[in-house]
């Protein structure tokens, strides 16, 4: 038996639920509003629940007509519906440099918290102002997870893997001037980071971070 519907336009994975924990997330750019309305419709049918990331307005706006429980966040572009019915253990922390990481990091937090995670939101205490992220230094580390989300050079990892003793995620994004080369720098900093436990996931993927920060937790669940 397949573990795929085919749909005309895509095949949808259906089985990924039981084998990796969640049902397929939608990435929705690239694809048209009927699609992500059709691809969503069917995982609600099957799951009870669903995710789609990097959606427009007019998809939120389509998905929620429909689905008055479904949520569109405009900061991070999450259209979501549910939660895990597993709540995970620990928490996770999502630290930011600074204002403009938000959207990044709002789409690591939804991801996680869709997924079962608590999260805790640690936003604007870049290296330049260190008093500003050491003043924090207990919140970060009393989290089971770190997601460290950055742009400009990225030090704000390295620093955070410094102070914790838990996994930290980096984030680079592509905030920054033009040296910053759309995130190429900050990625390029954090995978040669001092730092032991840091690991890295591509430019801008808030929801790479946030869904391995939850499938960390769901081992620690699972473990025990």
């Amino acid at each position: 038996m397949n573990e795929f519907e085919d749909l005309g336009f895509c095949k949808l994975d259906i089985g990924r639920s039981e084998r990796t924990g969640h049902p397929e997330v939608v990435f929705g750019q690239g694809k048209t509003t009927d699609q992500v309305e059709t691809i969503f419709s069917r995982l609600v049918e099957v799951h009870g629940r669903a995710l789609v990331t990097r959606a427009t307005a007019e998809m939120g706006e389509r998905v929620v007509a429909k689905f008055p429980d479904a949520h569109y966040d405009e900061a991070s572009r999450l259209i979501s519906l549910g939660r895990s019915a597993r709540r995970l253990p620990g928490k996770v922390a999502v630290v930011t440099g600074g204002t403009s990481d938000i959207p990044v990091a709002e789409e690591a937090a939804g991801t996680a918290e869709w997924m079962g995670c608590e999260v805790d939101r640690i936003y604007d205490v870049g290296v330049a102002g260190i008093e500003r992220l050491l003043s924090q230094k207990d919140r970060i580390r009393e989290a089971s997870v770190v997601i460290g989300v950055a742009g400009m050079e990225g030090a704000l990892v390295s620093v955070v893997g410094g102070l914790v003793r838990r996994p930290v995620i980096a984030v680079p994004t592509s905030v920054g001037y033009g040296a910053n080369l759309q995130g190429i720098t900050t990625l390029l900093a954090m995978m040669t980071s001092c730092a032991a436990g840091v690991t890295v996931v591509n430019i801008d993927n808030g929801f790479g971070a946030g869904f391995q920060a939850a499938m960390i937790l769901q081992l620690v669940a699972e473990g025990t």
